[in-house]
């Protein structure tokens, strides 16, 4: 009750202010961290909660789905087709280089052995938009870095799910847990095209029909039939989510667009609810505990490990100053926080040590990239809008502009609880 009571005091407030908050640095995500800190262990101690709560995992699970269904939408081949170029090498080779870049950061500082680190480096591969909407949801930023920033974002999630999996059953010790693990992997992404596909097709056939008004609630009710089946049968919800969501709008389009806002609005409005709860876990002694060791990872996977692995991605394909705020916007975001919650309910021997650097990585994340997307979404504007040139030079198009088209950005723009464009 008192988590309710702070996250509808919280959301209250972020309403009120997101006018302002949409010109300033503040950030909707940011308020949400600190509310849960201020009321939890580290702060006043209002709420007593720890990481393997019931709830923390629900909600956490609960949130990723959410996440994972509506990203999936945006997986389509239709939609993908024109802006593909240079998201496509951030995802097939800056991904897997940011996660053996961070693993052997892991392993060589702070000590963890190669299958800890490997994981560790997995859980904080994703990178989120949340964090940095100013950035994506903007007119005055190019449109093909919006483009990068977004489609990355939304379709790293679940590329780097199955590989978190498998690490947390290699980590765990046990090989017979691991083919548990696969078959259910492998279930989760059957269930997310079958259980879709059926029920639209009964939706569309001539004995049914959706009325205006629930047609939102069409493809709700089948993320929900969809979940249920997983938790019955034990098939994997986050990738049986990422799935569904993407046959959904291969299938029946028109039926996504009905859904898009209402469904990004459920899913903004839990990962937030999820934001407060992961402030309430943190505290001092986490922060002090990693030693200095600990924050030179969180420094290198920051500062170091996403500017190499997306300069080796994208050689001469972005402006200096595109691929500052492209090097820099690499936030580690909601997925890793339930993702490292995975690994702590988990029985690695080092899962608390692992979800330690991956809280610190993440909170430092959350503060320092939601609080400057406002100032780099100004440093483009002094150059005019959609200019990307960062040699100083006068106006023109983009070097290298590739010709794609502006790509909506998240519904919750800006830090801010409204549209920003």
């Amino acid at each position: 009750m008192e988590l309710f009571v702070v996250f509808a005091v919280t959301l209250m407030i972020a309403v009120l202010f997101s006018g302002k908050a949409h010109r300033s640095i503040l950030s909707t995500a940011v308020v949400f961290l600190a509310a849960g800190f201020l009321v939890g262990e580290g702060g006043f101690g209002w709420v007593d909660i720890s990481p393997t709560d019931p709830l923390v995992i629900d909600l956490a699970e609960v949130a990723l789905f959410a996440v994972l269904f509506t990203d999936g939408m945006h997986a389509t081949r239709s939609r993908l087709a024109n802006v593909w170029h240079l998201p496509g090498r951030a995802l097939t080779i800056g991904l897997p280089l940011t996660f053996a870049l961070g693993a052997l950061a892991a392993h060589w500082l702070v000590g963890l052995g190669w299958v800890e680190a490997m994981l560790l480096s997995a859980v904080l591969a994703p990178t989120d938009p949340v964090f940095a909407e100013a950035i994506v949801g903007r007119k005055e930023i190019p449109a093909r870095l919006r483009t990068l920033l977004n489609v990355e974002s939304g379709l790293n999630d679940g590329l780097a799910l199955p590989v978190v999996i498998v690490l947390i059953a290699l980590a765990e010790h046990d090989s017979p847990h691991l083919a548990v693990i696969l078959g259910e992997i492998a279930l989760g992404v059957l269930f997310g095209f079958v259980i879709p596909w059926l029920l639209l097709k009964l939706e569309a056939s001539r004995w049914f029909s959706a009325h205006g008004r629930y047609e939102p609630l069409n493809v709700f009710a089948i993320g929900l039939v969809l979940y249920a089946a997983c938790e019955v049968t034990h098939a994997n919800a986050f990738l049986a989510a990422f799935t569904a969501g993407a046959t959904v709008a291969a299938v029946a389009p028109g039926v996504q667009r009905s859904f898009e806002q209402f469904g990004e609005l459920v899913a903004e409005l839990v990962k937030l609810a999820a934001i407060l709860v992961f402030g309430a876990l943190l505290s001092v002694s986490l922060f002090t505990g990693i030693g200095a060791a600990g924050w030179a990872l969180v420094v290198v996977l920051l500062l170091v490990v996403r500017p190499v692995s997306l300069g080796l991605a994208l050689p001469g394909k972005l402006s200096t100053r595109e691929f500052i705020a492209a090097a820099w916007f690499g936030p580690k975001g909601f997925a890793s926080v339930t993702y490292g919650l995975l690994v702590l309910t988990s029985t690695s021997p080092h899962a608390e040590e692992i979800f330690e650097l991956v809280a610190a990585t993440i909170a430092v994340s959350i503060v320092a990239h939601s609080s400057t997307d406002v100032v780099i979404a100004r440093w483009f504007a002094e150059r005019g809008p959609g200019n990307g040139s960062g040699d100083g030079s006068g106006g023109g198009p983009d070097p290298g502009d590739d010709g794609v088209q502006d790509t909506p950005g998240p519904l919750l723009a800006g830090g801010a609880l409204d549209d920003s464009s």
